[in-house]
């Protein structure tokens, strides 16, 4: 349990606990891991390593052992890459002429012969049938063989490892920061708050916990550990059966609820009964979720606890067998009869949901007197909306004065995607503008005082997490919509699967598109090269894991957009695989090295999606000619089978406008805000560090801050949101 706790501590904050150990001579296993650790593209800070040299050399290798592991695995190091070409990127063959050469190898075959000429009469080239055709032709030692070493380079990747607290400060500050958190987390960071929930129960508790996914989870904890539960909405609990039952606690799938023992049910059943108790109006919320809380109700026999009749009431909800009008009915019923009015006056009692509804009350509204109503119920509650929603509502407004006609891109919280046409009026340039400025003056209010500012110029066109779940989890991953820089001349994509009970078949691609978004060209096991670059081949099963690479030289792309994908060929889905993840590369063209280096690891992420095509990002050409990474973690829902490039390059060329020409609010955005509080902005020049202490926001925390900073990296960007 303490290595894996220290695991998710390395993980989330790239801190390193304080080890535990006798002092001693330390300093040559010290500088020996440091020597590792770079390898795979992190080093220790000056402080980590000082503090190491002064332990006992078992202490340091001990910990080396188990932060190697850990740092390995989030750069995708802790596979074997092996690849179909064995001296890829160089001499892959043409694509007809590889095929050819896999043909003629089976028709020379005694016991292969059959099958292909029979294939043959019907004019068909199965590629599955043929024998050297799908599977590595060598072992991986012999593809190491086939490489030269690595050649380092001033831009490879170098993350730095920090020295932390002890273990137990570090777990709960760590759980504090995911329990307390003002945006959701991805599925990934609920199941490290899960762990961290149960171990941290009797601990310190955040003051509020105003996600209720996040609640659900900490509730859980809380249950098995015999502590008060947490709850406010008759939905809590029903989130807290889900996470009790293995379940979705987001709501967004349905949950085969299990038998519950019985002091669980009471304690659900006592949680239902207090809440509807101290506000009867809160029964509203059960016909929202009408049909999880009849089956819930199933299994926990409410009919034998009478002393609990208000939680008996829930399911009598349920049932329709009592009448509780939800809030939301009321409101529709209102602007059914174009009372848009008498729904502001309605509305403004929940603020959040006032501010959600803005959009339609604007163009429901009629007259110039309606829509002035609407703008000012919002600006007089401004105050009572939690910043993610008011941050959210700004960042839909800045993308409402386009002409309807235009396409509209919908993305599910799973990262489903999906594209239909936008007939929605634009919202007016008056309210719109209006409504933009009261939520930037609220967010200006509320951002926290900072006297000096100091913010990487790399970050500052990242995009606000506003949602875990535009995101994924691994190494320098960035929130939907991000932009980030690409500096390298060859720019390398892999894929590595391994499937857990059927053949499976992954087919890494990449489309590349002109400014208009037409098709120039692409890559993939139909296409093995073109001027651009290089695919290292096909391999159509993994039981014990395969990869699949492409080789990008930048500077000979014909177009403007580089778009990567994984499509399932055949087998277990990115949710049913053993492991599943992409990421890309970057170096220079005299490196050489292993097809796959990870100190050359610029992005690693985890593919755990719905969807039968996972698009991760994709790379844009600037005018200036820079290449910047934009941030998509989109799945598409594909065909059940034989997903290829080929097939799907429409779709994905309309997502990538959608996304590409949005406009999401950015890192930049709130230091402009606070620039126009009066606070000092400095762009952090990479070399420099001020001697006092700052706010430091950057893609890296440097070595050197004065121990009194702020440190805001990608790993807890999730704190610039105010509450």
């Amino acid at each position: 349990m303490r290595d894996t706790l220290e695991q998710l501590v390395v993980r989330h904050t790239h801190r390193i606990p304080l080890p535990a150990g006798p002092a001693g001579p330390g300093e040559a296993a010290a500088r020996q891991f440091d020597a590792a650790l770079v390898s795979v593209g992190f080093k220790l800070s000056g402080q980590a390593l000082k503090h190491l040299s002064s332990l006992s050399r078992a202490t340091v290798v001990a910990t080396a052992r188990r932060v190697l592991a850990t740092v390995r695995e989030t750069a995708g190091d802790h596979v074997r890459h092996n690849v179909y070409f064995v001296d890829f990127p160089a001499n892959v063959p043409d694509t007809v002429d590889f095929w050819m050469r896999c043909l003629t190898e089976a028709l020379a075959d005694d016991a292969a012969r059959p099958g292909v000429l029979s294939r043959l009469d019907a004019g068909v080239v199965d590629l599955l049938t043929l024998l050297s055709y799908g599977r590595y032709p060598h072992a991986y030692d012999e593809m190491l063989a086939a490489h030269d070493e690595l050649i380092p380079a001033a831009g490879d990747r170098l993350t730095v490892l920090h020295l932390g607290g002890p273990l137990e400060d570090e777990v709960t500050e760590l759980y504090l920061a995911l329990a307390g958190s003002s945006t959701p987390l991805g599925e990934d960071g609920l199941r490290d708050l899960e762990l961290l929930a149960g171990h941290c129960v009797d601990g310190p508790q955040p003051e509020a916990i105003p996600v209720r996914e996040n609640r659900a989870v900490v509730n859980r904890a809380r249950l098995t550990a015999g502590a008060p539960l947490l709850l406010d909405t008759v939905t809590d609990v029903l989130r807290l059966a889900c996470a009790l039952s293995g379940g979705d606690v987001t709501l967004t799938e349905p949950t085969r609820f299990s038998t519950l023992p019985r002091p669980v049910r009471r304690a659900l059943l006592a949680g239902l009964d207090a809440v509807v108790a101290a506000s009867p109006a809160k029964l509203a919320d059960v016909t929202a979720h009408r049909e999880p809380f009849k089956r819930l109700g199933e299994r926990l026999h409410p009919h034998e606890y009478p002393r609990w009749p208000h939680a008996a009431e829930v399911f009598a909800v349920a049932r329709g067998e009592k009448e509780a009008r939800s809030f939301g009915s009321r409101v529709e019923e209102l602007l059914a009869t174009h009372d848009v009015t008498g729904a502001v006056t309605l509305l403004s009692a929940a603020p959040g949901r006032l501010y959600r509804a803005l959009d339609r009350l604007l163009r429901t509204a009629l007259t110039q007197e309606e829509r002035d109503a609407v703008v000012t119920a919002a600006e007089q509650v401004v105050g009572e909306v939690s910043g993610r929603v008011l941050l959210s509502v700004a960042e839909h407004l800045r993308n409402r004065a386009r002409a309807s006609g235009e396409r509209r891109v919908f993305v599910g919280r799973s990262g489903r995607a999906w594209v239909t046409e936008d007939t929605r009026p634009p919202v007016l340039p008056p309210e719109r503008e209006r409504l933009i400025g009261v939520i930037d003056e609220e967010m200006r209010r509320r951002l926290p005082a900072v006297d000096h500012l100091l913010v990487d110029p790399d970050v500052l066109d990242v995009a606000l997490p506003l949602s875990g779940k535009a995101t994924a989890s691994g190494l320098g991953v960035l929130p939907r919509g991000s932009l980030s820089p690409v500096d390298g001349e060859l720019l390398r994509f892999f894929v590595y699967w391994k499937e857990r009970a059927h053949r499976t078949d992954y087919d890494l691609s990449a489309l590349l598109l002109d400014a208009g978004y037409r098709t120039v060209t692409w890559l993939s096991y139909t296409a093995l090269s073109d001027v651009e670059g290089e695919h290292s081949g096909d391999i159509t099963e993994a039981p014990e894991g395969a990869s699949e690479f492409i080789n990008l030289r930048l500077g000979a792309v014909r177009g403007t957009y580089i778009v990567p994908q994984v499509n399932i060929f055949s087998g277990e889905g990115f949710e049913e695989v053993e492991e599943s993840f992409f990421g890309f590369m970057l170096r220079e063209a005299e490196q050489a090295g292993r097809p796959f280096e990870p100190r050359t690891v610029r992005m690693k992420s985890d593919l755990h999606g719905p969807g039968r095509v996972a698009l991760p990002l994709a790379f844009l050409r600037g005018e200036d000619g820079r290449w910047r990474a934009k941030w998509l973690h989109l799945y598409l829902k594909g065909h059940p089978a034989a997903n290829r490039v080929e097939g799907n390059r429409v779709s994905v060329a309309t997502l990538l406008r959608g996304i590409v020409e949005r406009e999401y609010l950015t890192v930049g955005h709130l230091a402009d805000l606070l620039a126009g509080r009066g606070t000092t902005v400095t762009r952090w020049d990479g070399a420099s560090v001020p001697d006092g202490p700052v706010t430091y926001i950057g893609l890296e925390r440097p070595d050197g801050l004065h121990p009194d900073s702020r440190i805001v990296t990608p790993e807890n960007l999730r704190d610039l949101i105010p509450e």
